[in-house]
């Protein structure tokens, strides 16, 4: 009988991260397993008012660890003895200090309550000094060093966040020997690395957020950042010159690792990437188009041939890469910076009643308090989103920006805020919900139509992640305001499956990422199409909803150029 291959794919998400075991024949996951960041969960080492995000490497290790091994035992020993490779996925950019050993400070006793010594989380926005500064920075030159990124550094991003750090710490500054991203860390810790000079970091990392590039050889010029500040000299030294698309081998399995999961050395360990380039892959991407991971943020890809795009810089994105995506072909990114974020912050406000005012009720003890916060807080988003689809609008209802997180993308801009007008003594919740949905959905019109705009056609839309899987009110919407279908992938894990998908090419299972997406690929399973009784009514509001937003541009632009006038 013929043997089966088992594959392992490691999906680290904002709040967690979750493993799968796949059949690398067919896809199918033989077990999964979850684990929640239990010092992100109690909210250690952030600051939401001033937009820290920061975590802690403790978490991820603990959740590599225990996520694996329960999937293991879920598996049984068959399949623990036919694992034959791991790849794993990340936020990003999500970047962390660490010596020369490629530790992170913060796994050091002196930096281990540091947040600066730890990962700074991809929605961290303390940045934004930094990455102003580097925009004005590369206007001075006459080669153009952000043109593969957009033509617009964010605070979202790998150098903003470095120098930010360098300027805020001294003692970090000190000991900080290289600066490296989540998802090149993982790889490194599974094969038992020992110098951060021999990471191998991925191309997906190192040319959407690090502005390395072929067309550079590699990075920009030290002296270039050296210019920028005096603290970045000779860092592209200790960083990397090299880089490697996902379909490669970062290594095998470390002894000491092999010991802890119960695995051989054998297991390939593929060179990582962020969670959207893989979850476009495990959702089956297609050329033009645009695959859209759904969760806190969105994130979203569209794959094109490297000779149809030649020479087309499209302005405002997060950057195209070749290979980033799918090895030999060009990856493009975009995204937004709030859109389950957004629905989760009117779900806390809607919610503060109960925790603040029943939470210390006198009537019903506290146990019992709990429970019924619990439940009705669970039940707010399903029941917001069934009254809301109820509601009959018109161009004049209630209309928000989705600018909560700032503005990632088209042009990115994260001092940018969210706003809702048009209140009136009738303005209920469900109308509120309904004006903020719209607006992540306003928001994803946007980018599509810069792609449009740019000359790189949007064919269709793919959507993939919780919000898509979960929320038939707002992939309606969605369809409605793009006026195009929009099909559902299937797996409800199609990032941890897109890893899987890695880690059998990296074993050499398939010779290509598109063979293994073919066979492992579980289809779509559903597909909303436009209301056309609503297209023209959406248009109109979308047209209102940018002169709002450039209103809201324009208020804050004006701000700062009055602040530096009375300085």
């Amino acid at each position: 009988m013929k043997k089966e291959n088992y594959v392992i794919g490691v999906d680290y998400g904002t709040d967690s991260v979750r493993s799968i075991i796949a059949n690398a024949a067919n896809g199918q996951e033989v077990a999964s397993a979850v684990f929640y960041y239990p010092r992100w969960k109690d909210g250690l080492y952030c600051d939401p008012g001033v937009n820290q995000f920061r975590q802690h490497p403790l978490d991820y290790l603990e959740g590599l660890e225990q996520t694996i091994t329960r999937c293991l035992l879920q598996a049984g020993p068959s399949v623990t003895a036919n694992i034959r490779a791991i790849s794993v996925d990340t936020t990003g950019s999500t970047p962390v200090a660490v010596d020369e050993t490629g530790t992170p400070l913060a796994l050091l006793p002196r930096f281990e309550k540091n947040p600066n010594a730890m990962f700074v989380l991809w929605k961290d926005h303390t940045s934004v000094p930094e990455a102003a500064a580097i925009n004005a920075h590369a206007e001075k030159y006459d080669i153009n060093y952000l043109q593969y990124v957009g033509g617009i550094y964010s605070s979202e991003w790998f150098w903003a966040k470095l120098l930010h750090i360098l300027r805020e710490d001294a003692a970090v500054r000190e000991a900080c020997h290289s600066w490296v991203e989540h998802c090149d860390w993982i790889p490194f810790v599974l094969t038992g690395g020992k110098q951060a000079a021999a990471m191998k970091r991925s191309v997906c990392a190192a040319g959407h957020k690090a502005l390395w590039a072929a067309e550079f050889g590699g990075l920009p010029p030290d002296q270039w950042f050296a210019d920028l500040d005096p603290l970045l000299a000779g860092f592209t030294k200790r960083l990397f010159t090299d880089t490697y698309t996902s379909d490669k081998a970062a290594g095998t399995l470390s002894p000491e690792w092999a010991a802890k999961l119960g695995l051989s050395t054998d297991v390939v360990i593929g060179v990582g990437a962020f969670d959207a380039h893989m979850g476009a892959v495990g959702g089956q991407i297609e050329p033009y188009h645009l695959s859209k991971v759904m969760g806190t943020s969105t994130c979203d890809m569209l794959v094109a041939p490297l000779s149809e795009v030649d020479g087309k810089l499209v302005k405002g994105i997060c950057g195209q890469v070749p290979g980033s995506v799918l090895p030999g072909m060009m990856g493009l990114e975009a995204g937004q910076s709030a859109f389950g974020d957004a629905y989760a912050w009117f779900k806390k406000v809607l919610a503060w009643p109960l925790q603040h005012v029943l939470g210390q009720s006198t009537i019903i003890n506290t146990e019992t308090a709990k429970a019924i916060i619990d439940e009705v807080s669970d039940k707010l988003i399903p029941e917001l989103s069934k009254q809301a689809a109820l509601l009959h609008i018109d161009e004049n209802s209630e209309l928000a920006i989705d600018w909560f997180n700032g503005r990632r993308t088209p042009d990115a801009n994260q001092e940018l805020k969210g706003a809702i007008t048009g209140l009136n003594l009738g303005s209920d919740a469900p109308r509120i919900f309904r004006a903020i949905v719209e607006a992540t959905c306003f928001g994803a019109k946007a980018i599509v139509d810069r792609f449009n705009q740019e000359g790189v056609p949007v064919k269709g839309l793919i959507g993939l992640g919780g919000v898509a899987k979960k929320s038939p009110f707002i992939m309606q919407m969605m369809a409605d305001v793009m006026n195009m279908p929009i099909r559902i992938h299937k797996s409800e894990q199609t990032c941890a499956l897109g890893a899987a998908m890695f880690a059998a090419t990296a074993a050499g299972i398939y010779n290509k990422v598109e063979d293994a997406m073919n066979a492992m690929g579980q289809g779509f399973d559903a597909t909303y199409y436009p209301d056309k009784n609503k297209v023209a009514l959406y248009q109109k509001r979308y047209n209102k909803y940018h002169k709002l937003g450039g209103f809201i541009e324009g208020s804050i632009k004006h701000n700062e150029k009055e602040a530096v006038l009375s300085n």
